[in-house]
Parts: C-alpha cells; structure tokens; sequence
C-alpha cells in the first residue's frame, strides 16, 4: 500500500529537539512516503544533528521568519532540493518571558509585538515565501493550542494563538482560489521545549489526563504529528480555514 504522503514533498520548520511535534510530524511524514526539508534558525547545528536522526536526513535550510531577506531567498534555497511543496508545517512559537507566566498586565507591548510577529503573523510570513512553489491541491498546516478560553500562565501566547487562529482563516479565503488550503491543528499539552517555559503545566496535565474522554499522554506526539500529517495529505480535500482538535477531546467536555 502507497504512504498516505507518497510522492509528496514537505517543508517543515520548528524542528529543534527529538520530542517537538514538528520532529515527530516529519518522520511520520517520511514513513508515509514524503520527501521532507526542514528549517531551522540559530541553532542550526542542534537541528541538522537532530535530523539525523530521522529515517531519511533531510536537508536543512536556515530560516527566521522575521527576517525578509531569508524569507525572499526561501524558495530559490528550496529549489535546490524539491521542485514544488505539497505541503508546509508551520511550527513556530515564540514569546518573551514577560508574556509568559507572568502578570498578564504588566508584559510591554514590544514583547507583546515579538510574540504575535513570531507566532502567528510568521504564518502569513511562511506562505508567501512558500507560495512561488505551491499549486492546487498544496496544504499550510500550523501548531495551535486552543485560543477559546485562556489557560494559567499562557497569557500574551494565548492572544498570539488567538491571532494564529485568524490569520488562518484569511489566508484560508486568499490561497483558496489558488486551492491551497490553510488549517491549524490544536494540540493538547506534551513536554516539548517550549511547554516548559509556560507557567503551571503540571496542573494542565493532570487536568488534561483526568477530563479528556480519551486521555491524553503528555510524553507521545506521534498522534498530534498524525493529525497534522493527514491535513497534509489529500485526504481533506474540502476543508480548510479549520481548526481540528488532537487532544483526546478534552475541548468538547467544558471547562
């Protein structure tokens, strides 16, 4: 039988340590058949080390998504290793400690402005670069965590996230007459770098362990990296400017 990404090939950013989603996303997405090529930035050496250690070592270009004239030279960089993109994964999140696990008033607005230009416009950011090597049938998928309601220490990344969640459906109405859709997943909480610079996430997990109808494991991100690849794939078609939910359904039971 064909991999669900047979023949396709990849982009994937925010690959920076074996238990970040986006590394668990690009081995599924390479035992799945995908060509894949990573991003990373500033610590390219941790990146492609940690690339290695994927079925397939794929190439890896440098990349700040703040930064336009990387974000001009992205796709004649991509050209040297793949003659189009299929897909893209936006895994990118960042946020001073200011907006994090601190006092929601008291974070100034230029960090504020750091985390919603790193965070959610970056989407924008990424798929204009992308687009020169996107046709129709092409998918952005993004890393969310659910922006409904706000959650102990996340603070100013929540409203970046809440930002993420409607850039996606404006680039969602603007690619769609290319036909290239544009979806976010939301992910429950795992122990990934970035999980650890948030306020409280003990409390969360338990929470999430104890109300999610189907549980939740904080320590596996292969199912979220699962989710993700399937919106890669051609098998959603028709759905686009959505936010799917791999949480084990802790969003539908109330809080």
């Amino acid at each position: 039988m064909p991999g669900l990404l047979a023949g396709k090939q990849v982009l994937i950013t925010g690959v920076l340590t074996e238990s970040s989603i986006a590394f668990h996303t690009a081995r599924v997405a390479q035992q799945q058949g995908a060509r894949v090529v990573l991003t990373g930035y500033g610590r390219l050496s941790l990146v492609r080390r940690i690339a290695n250690r994927l079925p397939d070592p794929p190439p890896v270009i440098e990349l700040d998504v703040t930064d336009q004239a990387m974000l001009d030279g992205l796709a004649p960089q991509l050209r040297e290793h793949v003659d189009r993109l299929d897909g893209v994964l936006h895994s990118i999140a960042y946020a001073p400690p200011s907006c994090l696990g601190e006092d929601f008033l008291e974070a100034p607005w230029p960090d504020v402005a750091t985390a919603v230009e790193v965070s959610a416009y970056s989407l924008k950011s990424l798929a204009v670069a992308c687009r020169p090597l996107m046709s129709p049938g092409s998918s952005i998928v993004g890393v969310d965590f659910d922006a409904g309601v706000t959650w102990p220490g996340y603070n100013w990344m929540g409203v970046a996230k809440a930002a993420l969640e409607s850039t996606t459906r404006y680039l969602a109405r603007e690619l769609g007459p290319d036909g290239i859709r544009v979806n976010l997943v939301a992910a429950g909480p795992l122990r990934t770098v970035a999980a650890r610079s948030i306020g409280g996430p003990d409390d969360l997990e338990a929470a999430w362990k104890d109300r999610a109808p189907l549980g939740w494991d904080t320590t596996d991100p292969e199912p979220v990296g699962r989710t993700l690849c399937t919106l890669l794939s051609d098998w959603l078609p028709v759905t686009t400017g959505a936010v799917l939910h791999a949480d084990g359904g802790l969003h539908s039971t109330g809080r």
